[in-house]
């Protein structure tokens, strides 16, 4: 059975409803949000295994390892001054989650999902990002 929560997470304030099986993502996924939401490249960055993908579509890319990573975020975080606002988030195993947010910047206003997998130290290790 998959667990959901929500919260309302803008600019480093988080309200939670806490579920214990879900802390190792949940919290990643928090702490992520925060640092982008502060413009916190390097925080952020730090949340990734030195190993990660993220692969978005909507961007007509793949990000891979740090390198790549901190491209995304440079581009489509801090570039567009985007703000990530935390819809739900739902348990999809031990490390994985499907994440819904909702995103507003300079580009306007979207929802996305977001598949999260985070390694057995609690890092992102693959984000499959897309647009509803």
């Amino acid at each position: 059975m998959a667990t959901a929560w929500s919260s309302s997470t803008r600019a480093g304030s988080t309200a939670i409803n806490d579920g214990a099986a879900l802390r190792p993502v949940k919290t990643t996924v928090v702490a992520f949000i925060n640092a982008t939401n502060t413009f916190d490249i390097e925080r952020a960055l730090a949340l990734f295994s030195t190993t990660a993908v993220i692969d978005d579509p909507s961007t007509g890319s793949t990000f891979n390892k740090h390198a790549g990573v901190r491209d995304y975020l440079e581009r489509y975080f801090l570039g567009y001054h985007t703000v990530t606002r935390l819809l739900s988030l739902e348990r999809l195993g031990d490390v994985r989650a499907r994440v819904r947010v909702d995103f507003t910047g300079d580009f306007g206003h979207e929802i996305g999902l977001l598949l999260v997998a985070v390694d057995s130290a609690g890092r992102i290790s693959r984000i499959d990002a897309s647009l509803e």
